[in-house]
């Protein structure tokens, strides 16, 4: 007997095995003229503008940090050559989930799908043979998302209160507010922030925090540029060892990759904005592949041959009472 949907459309149709991202595009006519976003009904829709930001800020983390000693371990030459490969590799994975989740919704029928979602849907619209693993492909993805930022965001509270607590030590002496205080403090800032679930509403934060870290970046390339000059570039290395390419990679993916932030971003988008050469996703990918490129070259070159994983703090501390 044919498996059927609720709608009653017939689910068995012809797969295309030529690639593992191309889905079905045998759609029925009525499929064919369901469009997503049409449907999509949000009550605070986001713009092209403040999903760019979101988008930025959810790569321009601390990870950005350790991106020169991630071209310490590949070399100038081709941490150069890997940080844009890595780059457009991501910018490739992306764009094919969007895609595919804008390619689920025609299907399903419904304006928007999360990366669960998604996922279920894939194996419910694939082969026969897989639909009984769909309810476990939502699972593992569900999981997997939330202890990835489950503990991202750990090490994000860490960072967040070592760098105030020296802020403080400086201002009002050494170990008078203790760590755990500090950390205990942010994370119930951070709960009450993830109370607002429109994005709309959060974007100023993103502003706000994006041109904190390029101000912050700044202020990094004036003690570069005057540091560069005394470095013999004989005391770099252009290229390393093959065995330094997988901590180049395990780092600059690390520190780039922001996967559980897309959907839920173009999910709050009125247009199809997101895709494109002209989209959130393409803007927002240059911009971000230059920045770490930016920051990973002169950052090694610049410091001393075993930088600190965290480029920031291997300069002297400014003296704010003068």
């Amino acid at each position: 007997m044919e498996d059927r949907n609720e709608e009653g459309h017939d689910t068995n149709r012809n797969v295309n095995f030529s690639s593992t991202t191309v889905l079905n595009s045998n759609l029925s006519n009525n499929e064919k003229q369901y469009d997503p976003f049409v449907h999509r009904n949000l009550v605070h829709p986001n713009t092209f503008n403040g999903a760019l930001m979101h988008v930025v800020k959810s790569s321009l983390g601390t990870g950005i940090l350790a991106i020169p000693m991630a071209f310490k371990y590949s070399g100038l030459l081709v941490g150069a050559i890997g940080t844009i490969l890595v780059g457009l590799l991501i910018t490739h994975t992306v764009d094919l989930l969007v895609r595919i989740s804008h390619k689920m919704c025609i299907a399903t029928r419904v304006p928007s799908l999360g990366f669960s979602d998604t996922a279920e849907a894939v194996f419910k619209q694939g082969p026969k043979q897989f639909k009984p693993f769909a309810t476990f492909a939502r699972l593992f993805v569900d999981v997997g998302l939330s202890l990835s930022y489950f503990f991202n965001n750990a090490v994000y509270t860490v960072f967040m209160a070592d760098s105030i607590q020296q802020i403080m030590d400086h201002i009002i002496g050494k170990d008078e507010v203790p760590r755990s205080f500090l950390i205990l403090a942010i994370t119930a800032l951070l709960i009450l922030f993830c109370q607002v679930r429109p994005l709309k509403f959060i974007v100023p934060f993103s502003v706000i925090a994006n041109i904190t870290m390029f101000l912050a970046f700044s202020i990094t390339f004036c003690y570069m540029f005057k540091t560069i000059p005394d470095v013999p570039i004989e005391d770099r290395s252009l290229a390393t060892g093959i065995g330094g390419i997988p901590k180049f990679l395990v780092t600059m993916i690390f520190a780039m990759e922001g996967i559980g932030t897309i959907l839920p971003v173009e999910n709050s988008l009125k247009k199809n904005e997101f895709i494109g050469c002209h989209g959130v996703l393409t803007i927002s990918m240059s911009i971000i592949v230059l920045m770490f490129g930016t920051i990973g070259f002169f950052g090694y070159y610049a410091l001393e041959s075993a930088p600190k994983p965290a480029s920031l703090t291997a300069y002297p501390q400014m003296n704010f009472g003068h």
